[in-house]
């Protein structure tokens, strides 16, 4: 390879245009909108409330990257290579891509990938100025984009949670930092003697209300708007907090791990249900996967015996350990 051609090649892969074309027909609904049957530039702009012309370069562009076709009179057509963009396409990635949604916020936050490499700290704190999840709070527009990544939200082992711990002797439940309820609503319906607290952030938590009474359980479950940086509901005699301390450092971590044993009292517990993510930074990827979790989260592997120190220094006890899958443990503690 001589040297332009080294040029060309590193270029090329440090191109930042191919993958903010790509997000933005996500965004705008591209694929959809031609799918159903608009060809013509002008009514695509019209539908995507884009600029008629910026949109054609756009959609040009996309055919130079054999997504779209364009026929002898001007109009564009998917090509098969497209399809993964259509919302309802089996193996759709529109959501994913999205750069209004949950997943694509959290990608923007990689051009600042030097900030990570620095200082350790997510991306998004050193672009944004401030950390993923208060950025999605604050933002009124995110509620939408939250309730959509809800639909297909994955939430690795909560059977663990569910069948791996003795709920027979609880009566109440608060899942401190419980996203849109997913895990709860898994928890409350397979032991219906449960009474369940949801705590997140304002827009987290309006999700939540409508997921938990879309299930039915609105009359066992509260939601309560609020921080786990802040005082919790007390008197509950589990603390559940699910795949939460990944996205926190050790000096955070310890602070939630306090609030809930405030809350929790002499008589509650507090039920780690940690997900730590080694399993997936391993193997030819794995320096891929490193840096972009570590781009997301400043702890995304902490061993149970870190987990262990972490409820020490927070003033916990551990009271029982449970079953531990390759991304999940459970660790009970009490004060």
């Amino acid at each position: 390879m001589d040297d332009l051609a080294r040029v060309e090649h590193l270029t090329d892969l440090a191109d930042l245009l191919r993958p903010a074309a790509i997000r933005a027909a996500a965004t705008l609904g591209v694929a959809d909108h031609i799918a159903a049957g608009i060809h013509d530039t002008e009514e695509l702009a019209r539908l995507c409330a884009t600029r008629p012309e910026i949109l054609d370069s756009l959609l040009r562009y996309l055919a130079s990257l054999e997504l779209l076709d364009r026929d002898a009179g001007g109009g564009y057509m998917l090509r098969d290579s497209a399809e993964p963009l259509l919302t309802v396409h089996p193996l759709s990635v529109r959501e994913a891509l999205r750069l209004d949604g949950v997943t694509g916020r959290s990608d923007m936050a990689l051009v600042g990938l030097v900030h990570t490499v620095r200082t350790g700290e997510p991306a998004h704190v050193g672009l944004f100025g401030r950390g993923y999840w208060e950025s999605l709070n604050e933002d009124s527009t995110y509620v939408e984009a939250i309730e959509r990544a809800s639909l297909g939200q994955l939430v690795f082992d909560a059977e663990l949670i569910r069948d791996g711990y003795d709920w027979s002797s609880v009566g109440s439940v608060v899942d401190v930092g419980g996203n849109t309820g997913m895990i709860l609503t898994v928890l409350l319906g397979g032991h219906p003697h449960l009474r369940g607290t949801l705590v997140d952030l304002q827009s987290m938590a309006r999700v939540a209300a409508r997921k938990i009474a879309d299930a039915g359980l609105q009359d066992r479950c509260e939601v309560v708007a609020g921080s786990f940086f802040d005082p919790l509901p007390a008197g509950g005699d589990v603390y559940l907090l699910s795949a939460i301390l990944g996205d926190w450092d050790d000096e955070r971590a310890v602070a939630i791990l306090r609030r809930c044993a405030e809350a929790a009292g002499e008589a509650g517990r507090v039920l780690l249900a940690d997900v730590s993510l080694d399993v997936v930074m391993k193997g030819e990827d794995a320096a891929r996967m490193e840096l972009w979790l570590r781009a997301m989260m400043p702890r995304p592997v902490r061993t149970v015996e870190e987990l262990k120190q972490l409820g020490h220094e927070a003033g916990l006890r551990v009271t029982w350990e449970g079953p531990v899958t390759p991304v999940r443990s459970l660790i009970e503690f009490s004060a």
